[in-house]
């Protein structure tokens, strides 16, 4: 037999290969251990995760529990143990990265700033007021750093650009940081009798940190929703969407995708179906095996359904029947992956099939007695599933 020829390696892989390879130079010579912290990051950027943690380990180990960049290494190792799913073990050295830097005033690349406390709040296994405390740090730590920035901006005029981005970007954090508190007194601590001020106080302060922040907006459409107030959060969300909705999916600007599918759920809830299909669309475009956006395209495709039912449409009176033809289809797709999955979300899968079941009812079109069966294949008369929205 012919010897098989060798697959090519992905850019990926050849970049691997390559941080692999100076780690490895770099531990058989003289050890330096920032060099090292810094190979492990790249390792981790390309998904290394096991390689990127021996790394590190081994910058840690020459470091020691005392040494300058113990806390770069610590937090870190905290990071790459998140990537490999080891959560306890993260926790640990998100831990020990506090004792060495216990108010994130170190410089960042020592360890120091907000991101240790952030991790600690989101891995809290207690969350409520165990979580706020560990943003509160983060924030704290934020502030200080925005100050510091603030007054090196006015001592050193030359560098007013990158110090300008710097300290819109720390306020962005700050931002997205109040943001995560007001989400815990909506949830966790919504029995606490200062929630809803406290929630009023933090999205206020994250508008003016960052109104220019399509997450700050839906964090507030989320607090108007809790008080009632459903038009000033339907004005919230187009406002957030109104920020990037024109920009191409790769811009940095576009929030990242489980923020967008969070905000199809507001949408739907405020009664903005049709801009929850459109963001659905997106989604399904830049992930086609999201349980989630199928579902939700599809829930929201047969909430405008039904609301084109009752009112009824001049002209075209059965329009609700083609919205919920699509509806459908999303709704087959999501199940069909939800089953290949095994995705754990049972009250998503029950809700899906019982809303193909009422549009099998409504329109009298057969679906199959049985989800594992016909149901699966689209019938003769329909076009295949897409995300056109309709």
């Amino acid at each position: 037999m012919a010897p098989t020829k060798p697959k090519k390696k992905s850019t990926k892989d050849k970049a691997r290969d390559r941080l692999r390879a100076k780690a490895a130079a770099a531990q058989s010579s003289i050890v330096n251990p920032r060099e090292l912290l810094v190979q492990a990051v790249g390792m981790l950027e390309v998904g290394d995760a096991e390689g990127a943690a021996k790394v590190a380990r081994t910058a840690y180990d020459h470091i020691g529990d005392n040494g300058r960049q113990a806390g770069a290494a610590l937090s870190l190792l905290g990071q790459i143990h998140v990537e490999l799913g080891e959560v306890d073990s993260a926790h640990q050295f998100f831990l020990s990265a506090v004792n060495v830097d216990e108010d994130g005033s170190l410089p960042e690349d020592l360890g120091g700033g907000a991101e240790k406390f952030l991790w600690l709040a989101q891995l809290s296994e207690e969350g409520g007021q165990d979580s706020v405390g560990w943003f509160e740090r983060g924030a704290a730590a934020l502030r200080a750093q925005i100050q510091t920035l603030t007054d090196a901006l006015e001592s050193r005029p030359l560098t007013r650009d990158e110090q300008e981005a710097a300290i819109n970007e720390k306020r962005r954090k700050l931002a997205d940081t109040l943001c995560a508190v007001a989400e815990v007194y909506m949830t966790d601590l919504s029995w606490e009798d200062d929630a809803e001020s406290r929630c009023e106080a933090l999205i206020t302060e994250a508008i003016m940190l960052a109104p220019e922040q399509p997450d700050t907006w839906q964090t507030v459409a989320n607090v108007r929703i809790s008080q009632s107030r459903t038009e000033e959060a339907k004005e919230a969300l187009k406002r957030s969407l109104g920020l990037w909705t024109d920009l191409p999916p790769e811009d940095p600007g576009v929030p990242a995708f489980p923020s967008r599918v969070s905000l199809v759920r507001l949408l739907i809830e405020v009664g903005l179906e049709e801009q929850a299909i459109e963001v659905a669309g997106r989604l399904v475009d830049e992930d086609d095996l999201s349980v989630e956006a199928w579902y939700l395209g599809g829930y929201g495709k047969y909430m405008l359904g039904q609301k084109l039912k009752e009112v009824g449409q001049t002209g075209d009176a059965d329009k609700w029947k083609s919205v919920w033809r699509s509806s459908r289809k999303w709704l087959i797709q999501c199940m069909r992956i939800f089953e290949a999955e095994e995705y754990e979300d049972e009250r998503l899968g029950e809700h899906a099939r019982e809303l193909m079941g009422v549009i099998r009812d409504e329109l009298g079109e057969a679906l199959g007695d049985d989800l594992d069966e016909d149901v699966w294949e689209d019938t003769d008369d329909e076009d295949d599933v897409d995300t056109d929205m309709q």
